[in-house]
């Protein structure tokens, strides 16, 4: 079976996460990724945060898969023809170094164009154009700088960063998706041109709602879905909700059965109004569904945090999983909070290839996250990262370079 992006070769420049992760994307969808690392010490995350003395990390190898790796010294002359060899064979170059080290190298836009005015170049940069543009910028900077922090957490406590990754991996994402636009365009238009997906761009991209939220703050002095209501007091910027939902529909982290002991016993219960007397069914409160103190949405906006608590004592009396097999009986919306030792466990994420066993020469078999898209015609098969350097030989073949040439470049210390 044909991948979606077949034929399309991409130059990766990329290191630690955010760059990966965009390359590593694209890898799956089919793309051949050439990733480009220092001769003799490649990606720094090779040796970061090691479990393996000796061995590529998990932090390396779960974001370069399906890639190849080929080392080059692009600060030699010969490095450098190389490159310009690189350049000529492939359609996009992705880079993540910091603001200006790819004009230093002699990597121009200028010099890329007059090499293949076809390529694309996108790139990850902290912020964009600005009094921040020269910032080097890392995941929980970007979160901050996006307005994440600031609405993350609970009032009384300090701005607090998510342990998902939104800022390396969701610019990553972000700059993918510019990355396949720009593809598509070129197919008119027969140009490359420059992507960029600045890291505090991204995370407020996914904090849009917040930003919807301080629009609404600003004119009416309050917003009735944040736990600040009814009793407590707003100030003029969007307040940290703790658990509360960033919806319409009230919600909360509820605790169940084992609490005491499992920090991860908890269950995410929503109080959507279309089942709201099923609900009131299932905890015993029958009452509640003709309660005018209860029975419409604004009128139970006051009473939140009580109703949460009977809610909660009915969660307790049972474990998370035995909840949400009664609660997905009556459609009430709710989820587990699973642990990474469960979602690592769950048999029906390793059949859809969200969670994969990969094998690898030095390491052994791991796991990994698979491609979070599922397309009916381009199936991803996930491979193992590639050795430090593994493919040079190969790639550089492919372009046309002889036994006796790759000889004298490594030799010379060029690859």
């Amino acid at each position: 079976m044909s991948k979606a992006l077949d034929g399309v070769r991409i130059l990766d420049f990329t290191h630690v996460q955010s760059g990966p992760t965009c390359t590593q994307l694209l890898a799956w969808l089919g793309a051949d990724v050439i990733k480009v690392e220092r001769v003799g010490e490649g990606d720094a995350t090779r040796g970061q945060l090691r479990d393996i003395p000796g061995v590529d990390s998990l932090y390396f190898t779960m974001l370069n898969h399906n890639k190849r790796s080929i080392t080059l010294d692009t600060k030699k002359p010969q490095g450098k023809a190389v490159l310009d060899t690189l350049i000529k064979h492939c359609d996009v170059l992705v880079e993540n170094f910091a603001p200006g080290a790819l004009d230093r190298m002699g990597i121009t836009w200028e010099h890329i164009q007059q090499l293949n005015p076809r390529m694309i170049v996108a790139s990850v940069k902290g912020f964009g154009p600005g009094p921040y543009a020269d910032c080097k910028v890392y995941e929980n900077v970007a979160q901050c700088a996006g307005g994440a922090a600031s609405t993350t957490g609970f009032d009384d406590g300090p701005p607090l960063v998510t342990g998902a990754q939104i800022g390396d991996s969701g610019t990553g994402l972000h700059l993918a998706l510019g990355i396949v636009a720009a593809l598509f365009q070129r197919n008119s238009s027969g140009r490359g041109q420059k992507v960029l997906a600045p890291m505090q761009d991204a995370v407020l991209n996914l904090c849009r709602v917040k930003l919807r939220d301080q629009q609404r703050l600003e004119r009416t002095g309050t917003m009735h879905e944040y736990p600040q209501y009814p009793d407590g007091k707003f100030g003029v910027a969007v307040p940290r909700a703790g658990n509360s939902s960033g919806g319409g529909q009230p919600g909360s982290i509820l605790k169940c059965r084992g609490w005491e002991t499992d920090p991860n016993a908890y269950i995410y219960f929503i109080t959507q109004a279309a089942v709201w007397p099923a609900i009131c069914k299932v905890i015993g409160e029958e009452g509640w569904i003709t309660d005018d103190a209860y029975a419409t949405p604004a009128a139970r906006l006051l009473h939140l945090k009580p109703i949460f608590a009977r809610i909660e004592k009915w969660t307790m009396t049972m474990t998370k999983f035995e909840a949400m097999e009664v609660l997905n009986q009556y459609d009430i919306p709710c989820g587990p909070i699973l642990s990474m030792q469960e979602i690592a466990r769950e048999p029906s994420l390793r059949e859809t290839g969200t969670i994969v066993e990969v094998d690898h020469p030095t390491r052994g078999k791991y796991l990994t996250v698979g491609n979070p898209i599922k397309m009916s015609d381009s199936a991803t098969e996930v491979t193992r990262s590639p050795l430090l350097g593994e493919h040079t030989d190969e790639i550089l073949t492919q372009f046309g370079y002889s036994a006796a040439q790759l000889a004298q470049l490594r030799t010379e210390g060029v690859i």
